[in-house]
């Protein structure tokens, strides 16, 4: 006998047959019962589109399961995470699981995604994308019917009653049920450009794995921009891709290590490409209006798995000037800017969030640093730095400009050459600005910047002592307070007194790097002066025993991190053997692992755990927040089995020698003075990183607020994931926390997608200049190529000495540092304090950004590493396996061979769950 079953909402009889639909086939059915993505799958199969096959859970059987269960009456006035846990915990009647039960058994592949699909979802007019939830990896009946009541549940979810009406009804949801494409490649392909606007542009998103990691921003993405009048690929930008997303376990979605042969290719060939782009164009004219398509390629065979419509609105993404406010004319065209190791922590793209700090720090901090280090007249705030494609650019015209008031700097050129890339040609070039402050006195601009100067010189090492007291005791602090327990008021005041301690902190330390610049450009000067051709990088050869700095020190910390694991097996194994995002559980559940952490961990981390990659940038992790990266360097330490002190004391005894016996034939007092040069130079260098680690820790309080912010916006429905924190406005941050305003008109729904669609734009962009003068065009820039070989780069000789070796491009710390092997010449886009670990078993460094007074380059010095700095693309003309000869003398990386990859490449070993 049939059992039937009444549609409370449509009045009539509903069987078995017609609660699950196979999409694609048999009769058609009315696309609200299937809700938007159900409805839209339906029509691309019937049209012939290659989509995976599925089946859809109607919207009169999710109907039924409120009715049979009771839970229709027991939701009523129930909070919204109430209603999900009640649904994720009731069972689904026995008869209507097997009518699901049965469509999956006949479902071709027992792996599927489980995809909500509400009733109003992928509309024309509005697209609830990512709003309700997805389970991907479901394998067995236990887990769909899991995943079935997910998806139902998350029609409660915050993120999706976010972008409803206050007093809007959730609504209906039906549920798709689609074979899973273990994807080599997937992606996204929008039919037109959803940023930009601009006509006849497809772009297409490519990365390894199944495409969560891509919208979830977890991996990097190859590019594309494809003219949809020829097919033809306009502009690409291949990435460096070291993570993919992929199914560790039935129901388990995390990421592992892409094999690093394929890291520098192309994820998509042209004609795959072009495949793509002519089957986007049938969807496009199927459904007669621009589409945002997922898409995935397992063996050679493209599939679709959603397409909706796109419905952001576009951004005009293509600025020509850095600059926040439109300046004169001449100003415009004429400033000099230059994002070449701006206070060694603006490198790199950076998020929204990012930027707006880095606005903050321009607005309120930047000018008190300016007075800290002698400038009298310290201008204009809005001059100092400008924005371009997600970097931060310094204003090399106004800062040399107000710079010159100081007696170092009076001659303007003494700065403006240090920050400038080989794309400027100086010799027409005049400041816009003038030469000095207009109305400034010569005479009181020296002496004021002669008093600040003494004053600082005098006080520097007490100083220094006390910014690292009080970066300690905020530290403890911030460790010891339960934010999630504060009131949104406390929390305003919290990071109040953060940004107070971070204005002191960076004021202070300011005067230790400027200090330690000029000290260094003396020496510089005076070794070409009086020793001519002979004196030729002399500076970075004269032997200098900086083996205090923090940040070098921090390598030996970690060694003997290592040797304390060494000294208990079980500690050691637990490191070696156990997933990196499971190490830390795992210590503390050992008594020998506890013993480790509380002696030694815990410690380290209270010296050095402030420590990120890109420490301007907010959402970038400390090794306080994940310490993955140190676990990798305890492993790749124990493996190779050196002593620091080996490393540290490995000399150039033979350059050493020629360096003494070059300055032994200059007059004594010549000598002394160079003595005393170098001394100021090492001791300066030695207390910036004093107080540059207090200036991190309170960068560190300040990430670890919003972070906790982040987590009440997710629970409050204003964001989807904490992520999202990565699209809000420091600004609107700090108002919001000063008022009572609710979360979600504060920060509203749509300003949160256009940021995010603004980044995702920019990080297609190609690389904007190193420095330029007056605008930028990036629509004259030419496509970066997938890979560009010569026989060699050229950059700036940073540390002396002559090594050929195996290059390894290293993009990701916490990813790579156990792929790096002893002696092996390591080759990124730039690096910083957090990269030091890695100095001690590397053969040279050669990097694409960078200057003489990156931490990179004294660090390569102090290490007696060979390196080149400032080679703007060899990420890009180098590959992994290459031998290549790096001359830190001459500045010359040769590429000898392009062998391919080493064989020793790791590409299984690190999991993280999704």
């Amino acid at each position: 006998m049939t059992t039937t079953y009444l549609d409370p909402a449509a009045g009539r009889a509903a069987t078995p047959t017609n609660l699950v639909v196979p999409l694609g086939r048999g009769r058609r059915v009315p696309a609200a019962r299937l809700g938007g993505k159900g409805a839209r799958l339906d029509q691309l199969l019937r049209a012939g589109a290659p989509v995976p096959p599925a089946f859809c859970l109607t919207i009169e059987l999710f109907d039924l399961f409120l009715d049979r269960t009771g839970l229709r009456r027991e939701i009523i006035g129930a909070s919204p995470a109430t209603v999900r846990e009640m649904i994720r915990a009731r069972k689904i009647p026995a008869d209507l699981a097997e009518v699901v039960l049965g469509a999956y058994h006949q479902l071709d592949g027992e792996v599927v995604a489980v995809r909500s699909s509400a009733a109003a979802e992928d509309a024309a007019d509005q697209s609830f994308a990512g709003q309700h939830d997805t389970v991907l990896g479901v394998s067995g009946d236990a887990q769909l019917l899991e995943a079935v009541r997910t998806c139902w549940a998350s029609l409660w979810s915050e993120r999706a009653m976010a972008y409803r009406a206050p007093d809007a009804e959730p609504g209906r949801m039906a549920v798709v049920v689609q074979r899973l494409v273990e994807a080599e490649v997937s992606g996204v392909l929008f039919t037109v450009d959803p940023v930009s606007g601009r006509p006849n542009r497809m772009v297409v998103e490519a990365c390894h794995g199944l495409g969560e990691g891509l919208v979830s921003g977890r991996v990097s993405s190859d590019s594309f921009v494809i003219d949809d009048r020829t097919l033809a690929v306009i502009e690409e930008n291949i990435r460096y891709k070291v993570t993919q997303c992929t199914t560790l376990e039935p129901g388990r979605v995390g990421l592992t290590k892409v094999d690093a042969r394929t890291r520098n290719a192309p994820c998509l060939t042209r004609d795959q490409l072009r495949g793509l782009s002519e089957l986007a164009l049938k969807v496009r004219g199927n459904f007669g209006a621009e589409q945002d398509i997922e898409w995935a390629m397992a063996d050679g065979v493209l599939w679709l798995l959603q397409s909706r419509p796109i419905t952001t609105t576009a951004i005009d993404s293509s600025p020509r000037s850095p600059y926040v406010e439109t300046q004169h004319d001449s100003v415009m065209r004429g400033t000099l800017w230059s994002r070449m190791d701006i206070g060694e922590i603006f490198v790199g793209r950076m998020s929204p969030l990012g930027l707006s700090f880095a606005r903050y720090h321009q607005m309120n901090v930047h000018s008190g640093c300016a007075a800290a280090v002698g400038v009298r007249d310290t201008g204009d705030p809005v001059g100092y730095m400008g924005y371009l494609h997600g970097h931060v650019y310094l204003n090399v015209s106004y800062t040399a400009y107000l710079l010159s008031q100081c007696l170092p700097t009076r001659d303007q050129s003494h700065f403006t050459t240090r920050f400038v890339s080989e794309e400027v040609d100086l010799s027409t070039y005049r400041n816009p600005f003038g030469s000095q402050p207009g109305g400034t006195d010569d005479l009181k601009a020296g002496l004021h910047w002669a008093r600040v100067t003494v004053r600082e010189l005098l006080r520097m090492k007490g100083k220094a002592a006390e910014m690292s007291r009080s970066r300690l005791r905020e530290f403890d602090r911030a460790r010891g307070l339960d934010l999630s327990k504060l009131s949104r008021a406390d929390l305003h005041a919290e990071l109040e007194r953060y940004l107070a301690h971070y204005y002191d902190m960076h004021v202070g330390y300011m005067p230790f790097y400027i200090n330690a610049f000029s000290a260094y450009g003396v020496l510089v000067e005076l070794c070409a002066s009086w020793l001519g051709n002979a004196g030729s990088n002399l500076q970075n050869r004269i032997k200098t025993d900086m083996s205090s700095l923090r940040t070098v020190a921090s390598a030996r910390e970690v060694w003997e991190l290592t040797r304390a694991a060494q000294a208990a097996p079980a500690v050691l194994q637990i490191i070696q053997q156990r997933p990196l995002d499971a190490i830390v559980q795992a210590l503390q559940e050992h008594p020998d692992g506890r013993r480790y952490w509380n002696r030694h961990m815990a410690p380290f981390l209270r010296a050095n755990g402030v420590r990120g990659h890109q420490e301007m940038e907010l959402t970038n992790p400390r090794w306080v927040d994940d310490p993955s990266y140190l676990f990798q360097m305890i492993r790749r330490y124990a493996d190779e089995g050196f002593a620091i002190d080996a490393v540290v004391g490995r000399g150039r005894s033979e350059d050493e020698l020629d360096t003494s016996e070059l300055l032994a034939g200059l007059p004594l007092h010549r000598r002394r003075i160079l003595q005393t040069v170098l001394n100021l130079y090492t001791t300066c260098s030695e207390l910036r990183e004093v107080a540059r680690m207090a200036m991190i820790t309170s960068l560190w309080t300040m990430r670890r607020l919003i972070y906790s912010l982040g987590e009440r916006l997710v629970a409050e429905g204003a964001l989807q994931s904490v992520d999202e924190v990565a699209y809000l406005d420091f600004a609107q941050i700090r108002q919001y926390l000063a008022s009572d305003e609710d979360s979600r008109l504060a920060f509203p729904r749509g300003a949160i997608e256009q940021a995010r669609l603004q980044h995702e734009y920019q990080n297609r962009l190609p690389e904007p200049p190193l420095s330029f003068i007056g605008e930028y065009d990036p629509t004259a820039a030419p496509a970066k190529p997938a890979s560009t070989h010569s026989e060699a780069v050229s950059g700036v000789p940073a540390s002396p000495g002559r090594v050929t070796g195996r290059a390894r491009i290293i993009e990701d710390l916490a990813w790579q540092a156990d792929e790096f092997q002893t002696g092996e010449i390591l080759v990124t886009r730039y690096t910083d304090a957090s990269w030091t670990p890695l100095f001690a078993i590397a053969g040279a460094v050669v990097t694409d950004i960078g200057s003489m007074l990156s931490h990179s380059s004294i660090v390569s010095r102090e290490f007696k590493v060979p390196s080149v700095v400032n080679t703007k693309n060899a990420t890009q003309r180098i590959n992994t396996g290459d031998i290549i000869t790096v001359d830190g003398n001459t500045g010359v990386v040769q590429i000898v061979s392009q062998d391919g990859a080493s064989p020793n490449d790791s590409t299984a070993e690190k999991e993280i769950s999704a």
